[in-house]
């Protein structure tokens, strides 16, 4: 009687498959950890700190993970945060333009947008009585509304100080110098005393008679180079063009 072979079962290795892929996936999340930890921090915090200010009026989409603030909607860019800025900028400058008009001082302030920031200017007359520094009662009402306003920018301040080329030497004032420094400091004083902004955010320049916008040679070109500049940077001036 002949007997039966019996064969050997194959063993089945279907599971070689499942284990495979999960060993590539393994391998993939390594790989991005590792490619993580080689990220600059210091330039991704930086990036995220320009993240918090131009959201720092409470709509921000940030999240904190230990020390470094990691944007959740990755697809915002530094030109997305130019225009942000440039909305804010346009919407501060209206808002100052129809205050300036409604106090009646359209004739002696003027706002204006340019690719460097927003820039106040008024002239001395408004502000000062002749060859003094301190900042007159009756417009500092004005001077607190624009710091009000200007709280809605989280951007640094210039005040800058302007005269004509007429010569001043004084008790107070020994030149042209003097006098535009002492009034700039008066009206950033001000802003921030009363007016409630940041003092970390201001800084002063005076350029006396030397940085002229109009005809010196005349009156009314004397007059308007007589002034103080209230000057807000932008920080990210190169989206403009």
């Amino acid at each position: 009687m002949r007997k039966k072979i019996h064969h050997d079962e194959h063993v089945d290795e279907t599971w070689l498959i499942p284990y495979a892929d999960m060993l590539t996936l393994l391998l993939a999340l390594f790989i991005v950890m590792f490619a993580m930890s080689q990220t600059d921090k210091e330039k991704f915090k930086k990036v995220s700190e320009q993240f918090n200010i131009i959201f720092s009026d409470g709509s921000g989409v940030l999240k904190q993970e230990g020390n470094v603030t990691i944007p959740e909607n990755s697809g915002t860019t530094y030109d997305t945060m130019g225009t942000i800025e440039e909305d804010k900028m346009n919407e501060v400058k209206q808002m100052l333009e129809q205050e300036i008009n409604s106090k009646g001082y359209s004739d002696k302030a003027k706002v204006a947008l340019y690719k460097e920031g927003l820039e106040i200017s008024i002239q001395d007359t408004a502000l000062f009585n002749s060859g003094e520094a301190e900042v007159l009662k009756g417009v500092s009402p004005l001077l607190v509304q624009i710091s009000t306003m200007l709280q809605k920018l989280d951007n640094d301040i210039k005040i800058v100080g302007h005269t004509d080329n007429v010569p001043i030497f004084t008790e107070k004032f020994r030149s042209n110098w003097d006098l535009s420094s002492m009034r700039a400091i008066n009206v950033m004083k001000l802003m921030v005393d009363a007016g409630k902004l940041h003092a970390e955010k201001f800084s002063i320049q005076a350029y006396g008679q030397y940085k002229p916008k109009f005809d010196n040679s005349t009156e009314d070109g004397r007059a308007k180079n007589r002034r103080v500049d209230i000057f807000v940077v932008r920080k990210y001036p190169e989206i403009q063009k």
